[in-house]
């Protein structure tokens, strides 16, 4: 946080300078998430959709503004796991994200409708986002993970797990290509990273507690849903000591997106219709 503050700070002279424009758009893409029940970073399965929308302020045609919010869902099953331990875990999540960022974004070439009309570019920031991970019961209906307390968060035999907040923050990066169609409109291809404050995207960080007192305390749907190799065929693997491994909690989860965005370029805001007919006169029958 506090390198991101000195940057902006270091930036702010060149964010005085002339040659300002605007846009503002939308974006349509595809998320995917990487953590406990997912650790490869470009997977075959679990792509979700995404879309944002979005408003960018330059004050030249190299530095910029950028604020913005996203929905994105994410998903993983151990199922998919090539990994045997986390097959015979069987877990399963689902979670919707709503996030609000802001960051810098730096045109490598810088941007201008009569000159440089293509450029890649990268970003930075900060965001804010809500999660609720859920997953499907054993009748087949939802159920919302945080509330079942799967490694013993919030109860008194576990002091030192609390329960997770839904609402993080996440440290936004990536970056992209931006190329003009005509004078006004502009079209961006954008991957963008989320590496979040969190372990608890999916519901999974630490190790096993004790299943008496899981039950005890959560009631039967905690237990069946803490560990589901009962579900799977053949021999049935017992629940796990207290103390076992469930997850990696060495580092927090990452949710990721990929998709297209189309903005309008403005110059300055002020008479739409006085700035589309002079930039797009085709547009207005001229």
């Amino acid at each position: 946080m506090k390198r991101f503050l000195l940057s902006i700070a270091i930036l702010l002279p060149f964010l005085s300078q002339a040659q300002r424009h605007h846009e503002v758009g939308l974006f349509a893409g595809v998320s995917n998430y990487r953590g406990d029940l997912q650790d490869k970073w470009f997977p075959s399965t679990g792509y979700k959709p995404n879309a944002g929308v979005f408003y960018k302020y330059f004050t030249n045609p190299r530095v910029g503004i950028r604020l913005g919010a996203n929905y994105s869902k994410i998903t993983a099953a151990d199922s998919l796991s090539d990994i045997p331990v986390k097959k015979t875990r069987n877990l399963r999540f689902e979670s919707n994200l709503f996030e609000l960022h802001a960051g810098l974004e730096i045109n490598l070439l810088g941007v201008d409708r009569e000159r440089s009309k293509v450029s890649p570019y990268i970003f930075g920031g900060i965001s804010a986002f809500y999660f609720n991970p859920y997953t499907d019961g054993l009748d087949g209906k939802k159920v919302m993970l945080r509330p079942l307390s799967t490694e013993g968060q919030g109860m008194a035999q576990y002091p030192d797990r609390k329960p997770y907040s839904n609402v993080n923050v996440a440290l936004p990066f990536g970056g992209g290509m931006k190329f003009f169609l005509g004078k006004a409109l502009m079209i961006c291809t954008e991957v963008g990273f989320r590496y979040t404050a969190t372990d608890y995207l999916d519901d999974v960080s630490k190790s096993y507690v004790n299943q008496d007192e899981l039950f005890k305390n959560r009631g039967k749907q905690s237990v069946d849903l803490s560990f589901r190799s009962d579900e799977l065929p053949g021999e049935k693997v017992p629940y796990p000591d207290f103390g076992f491994q469930r997850g990696d909690s060495k580092g927090n989860d990452w949710f990721w997106y990929g998709g297209i965005s189309l903005s309008v370029y403005f110059d300055a805001f002020g008479n739409a219709a006085t700035y589309w007919q002079s930039k797009c006169p085709g547009l207005f029958g001229r």
